[in-house]
């Protein structure tokens, strides 16, 4: 098995790491104040007509809305190493499709480090949502492709899914 090395001259990716391996909060006192954004989608799958039951129960949607909106706001309560942030916008959006509910989520901030946790909080918690109230009719429905497409700010500027 390969093993990566960890330390402070030769991180592999692992900024969450300090050079003895050990879990640490990412030091952002020196980074540069910015806007950040994020857009990540997920897809609850597996509804035999998804747009019958909204059309039946449209406050599934809210109910959903509302409860990604709280998991944006809890984030670094739920996700150990994330910064608290005051986030200045966070969107909930839904596409419906004859078997599909695509969520998508967006969280902006203006500060010294991402809201990609926030808005992939957000889209979880609403698909879990969503899948919850679908699973009555559906129990073969599931959640899939929960992913960042897009994050703004900071030093690395834009970041497209599939454009690396």
């Amino acid at each position: 098995m390969k093993t990566a090395r960890v330390g402070s001259d030769d991180r592999v990716g692992f900024t969450h790491l300090d050079a003895r391996g050990r879990a640490v909060m990412v030091d952002v006192t020196g980074k540069a104040v910015t806007v950040r954004r994020a857009i990540t989608s997920g897809r609850v799958v597996g509804i035999t007509d998804a747009p019958r039951v909204i059309a039946n129960q449209i406050e599934i949607l809210t109910e959903a809305r509302m409860a990604g909106l709280g998991a944006a706001k809890a984030t670094s309560t739920l996700v150990p190493l994330c910064h608290p942030l005051p986030l200045e916008a966070i969107a909930i959006d839904f596409l419906v499709e004859p078997h599909v509910i695509e969520v998508r989520a967006t969280a902006e901030t203006i500060g010294q480090t991402g809201v990609e946790m926030e808005a992939l909080c957000a889209c979880a918690v609403a698909a879990l949502s969503v899948l919850g109230r679908v699973r009555e009719n559906d129990p073969d429905a599931s959640i899939e492709a929960l992913g960042l497409l897009e994050k703004r700010g900071g030093r690395s500027g834009l970041w497209r899914r599939g454009e690396q």
